[in-house]
């Protein structure tokens, strides 16, 4: 008696595979939304609640790195955590109102599901605050995750498979580039565009103005069109 050889799994070209989607990785302060009004406000209103006096005026010009960097300028170490929890508290009522979006924000965020793709943000802000400043403005991107820094973007641009990532500072480009995604900056934030190019980001744009028109050609130079096999 003979027995029916096993069927043998042939491997799926790469070219006839479905490839994944292209998904850009989007900031949020001073790259989606202009957080500095809304920030403002919630720093005096901490400053009022404790006693304690924060120049809110300086510390809206270095926003980009996580919220306990600038609470130490103002607070002692020992307090720092339960200031953060605080001014999380406060921020809904004192930030989502006053805060707009960035010129371009919507058009961007937009361009990228236009072409079949996932938009995401990622950013240093509180997610669930960062959830109310999207909503209250309109902005429907395909997720949102918080609380994240500099190189720690990179992961969860990583695991998201973000081919680019879109941001103001140069965290966002250290972000982009630990992920080996491209790095898009636009110099909206506290960094200029020298600094920006000095820490490696592959593209500068002037705002989001331009990014439609830059991811279209993006797009259309990519090897395999728009959304190119990462494996």
């Amino acid at each position: 008696m003979t027995s029916t050889p096993a069927p043998t799994t042939v491997p799926t070209p790469a070219s006839t595979r479905t490839p994944p989607p292209l998904t850009v990785g989007f900031d949020l302060d001073m790259t989606l939304i202009d957080s500095r009004p809304g920030i403002h406000a919630a720093y005096l209103a901490l400053s009022a609640e404790t006693g304690v006096p924060i120049d809110a005026d300086l510390a809206v010009t270095r926003l980009g790195p996580p919220l306990d960097e600038e609470l130490a300028h103002w607070f002692p170490a020992d307090r720092i955590a339960e200031m953060g929890d605080r001014y999380r508290e406060i921020y809904p009522t004192h930030a989502i109102k006053p805060t707009p979006l960035m010129l371009g924000a919507r058009e961007a965020v937009a361009a990228v599901q236009a072409l079949g793709g996932r938009a995401i943000v990622v950013t240093a802000k509180h997610e669930p605050n960062a959830k109310l400043h999207l909503a209250h403005l309109g902005v429907e991107p395909d997720e949102v995750i918080g609380w994240l820094w500099a190189e720690a973007k990179g992961e969860a641009l990583r695991e998201h498979g973000a081919r680019v990532y879109v941001g103001d500072h140069i965290g966002d480009v250290r972000g982009a580039r630990t992920a080996g995604a491209l790095s898009v900056a636009v110099p909206t934030g506290p960094c200029d565009e020298a600094e920006l190019r000095a820490a490696g980001a592959d593209v500068v744009l002037s705002d989001l103005l331009a990014f439609p028109r830059w991811l279209r050609s993006y797009v259309a130079d990519a090897p395999e069109g728009p959304v190119a096999d990462l494996a």
